[in-house]
């Protein structure tokens, strides 16, 4: 589903990485690992096309992502590790206007469901100021959850979020994979996933895979 194929990147004149080869099959769950400053956001940047590599291409169903944009940005979504939700609109504004940027209208019905699911129930009417930083960020799994999206790109995608956030958040990447969704995840907590996953190690010369 999506390749990558010998990317190599630099930042601020130091190689961060490079001949860095995966490919990301459906129902399959990814792990980018590595230490600070090792180029784990400028990979899920350049694999979501935010950022262009100094060599090598991500290709998404055989085709370069640069060719093939409408129907990648269409089965993509990406969260970055920054919560990018608007003080001034309301919980359910702030849903609506994520859906907006994937050209998806939900009616409040389907999105109270999900803003229930995430732990957002009756939490609709109130500001993104008056929330706290984990119920931001339930804000974008209430998201991710309604993005019709087969590939998730997922950075530190557990970020302020308490225990019950974090199990929600790993049950939802099970419930995804299992409807055949793929993942592409950084973090620096333990993610408890009761699946097959693999990992991408950077910060060395000879990037290395595991199967976990």
């Amino acid at each position: 589903m999506l390749e990558i194929q010998t990317l190599e990147c630099v930042r601020d004149d130091r190689l961060l990485f490079s001949e860095l080869s995966f490919s990301v099959a459906e129902a399959e769950v990814l792990q980018i690992e590595g230490p600070n400053g090792s180029g784990k956001t400028s990979l899920l940047r350049i694999i979501c096309g935010l950022r262009l590599p100094e060599a090598g291409q991500v290709m998404w169903q055989g085709e370069p992502i640069s060719s093939n944009r409408e129907d990648y940005y269409a089965n993509m979504v990406y969260i970055g590790h920054l919560p990018c939700i608007k003080a001034d609109l309301t919980v359910l504004e702030n849903v609506r206007s994520l859906l907006d940027t994937r050209s998806l209208t939900l009616s409040n019905v389907v999105i109270e469901a999900a803003l229930a699911k995430v732990g957002l129930a009756s939490y609709e009417d109130v500001p993104g100021k008056a929330l706290s930083s984990g119920q931001r960020r339930r804000i974008l799994l209430a998201f991710i959850e309604l993005a019709q999206a087969r590939l998730w790109i997922l950075d530190e995608p557990l970020t302020a979020l308490d225990v019950q956030g974090v199990a929600l958040m790993e049950s939802m990447i099970l419930e995804h994979r299992q409807a055949g969704g793929s993942v592409v995840f950084t973090t620096h907590h333990g993610m408890q996933l009761d699946c097959d996953m693999r990992s991408v190690q950077l910060g060395s010369i000879k990037h290395q895979q595991q199967e976990n």
